[in-house]
């Protein structure tokens, strides 16, 4: 193992993106698996990492305490569930760990904490980690900024029928994209639900679409409708490797960070 590889800690291993990440850290250069966790009820507990995800034996033993897979990891990323972000989280702080957040659906209040401990660790949380996506929100500005509200914002958003969350992570920020773009407040402009006699569509309203089923990984399209002519603006995953991979980036990136909570468009000089 080179000694200046990025030791990174996985919480939530055995999951879809548990799984796709530990194949983005064989990929990606000096990256080596150093802790990882699953819930407290999982089978998985004790044994290999490698069991539960797959490819060579990496004696890393699957924790549910995430202040053990810390132990002897320099950074942490976290794919797991909501609800279990703020204990992540602390054991980030105390630890004095950065953490890459890929997570979406937070309550306001886990929020606040995630704004508060980024205060004194470095944090880079984002509803998505893939570059393709990244590129796009800056495109959706752009598109909103020199396309005035006679053009009518949609956006679309496709995912597996397990996903929890709507609209996805992405589509809210595509929206807050859109609205950055028109200098609004997404508040005051977003459309989430439409049933029965909704009347005319609302001038410069920015709309919210969600389908679920199947095993749809995350397509993504803004739509911006005019008189006579549609833009539409699209990204579609076909595997969760491009999400683990944009993450073991941003890993790497945060290592070298001062405190601070950042987007990825900071981790690819975006902004």
């Amino acid at each position: 193992m080179a000694h200046d590889s990025l030791q990174i800690a996985v919480f939530g291993v055995s999951g879809r993106m548990g799984r796709a990440l530990l194949a983005a850290i064989d990929e990606v250069p000096r990256s080596v698996l150093a802790g990882a966790t699953a819930s407290a009820n999982s089978r998985w507990l004790g044994k290999d990492a490698s069991e539960a995800a797959g490819g060579i034996k990496r004696n890393v033993s699957i924790e549910a305490d995430p202040a053990v897979a810390l132990r002897n990891s320099q950074v942490a990323i976290d794919f797991t569930l909501p609800e279990a972000t703020a204990t992540n989280l602390a054991a980030c702080l105390a630890a004095k760990r950065p953490l890459v957040i890929g997570t979406t659906g937070h309550s306001e209040q886990v929020k606040a904490q995630i704004a508060a401990a980024a205060k004194q660790i470095p944090i880079v949380m984002a509803p998505n980690m893939s570059l393709g996506v990244n590129l796009l929100l800056k495109l959706v500005e752009l598109a909103a900024a020199k396309l005035d509200a006679d053009y009518d914002i949609e956006v679309f958003e496709a995912h597996h029928r397990h996903k929890k969350d709507a609209p996805s992570g992405t589509a809210l920020a595509l929206g807050a994209a859109a609205a950055k773009g028109r200098d609004v407040d997404t508040s005051e402009v977003a459309e989430y639900s439409r049933h029965g006699n909704t009347g005319a569509r609302k001038r410069g309203a920015i709309g919210f679409s969600v389908f679920r089923g199947g095993d749809v990984v995350g397509d993504h399209t803004v739509t911006f409708a005019g008189l006579g002519e549609r833009i539409e603006l699209t990204h579609r995953a076909s595997d969760r490797l491009a999400f683990a991979r944009g993450a073991v980036r941003a890993a790497h990136w945060l290592s070298s960070q001062p405190p601070g909570l950042y987007s990825m468009q900071d981790v690819l000089g975006l902004c």
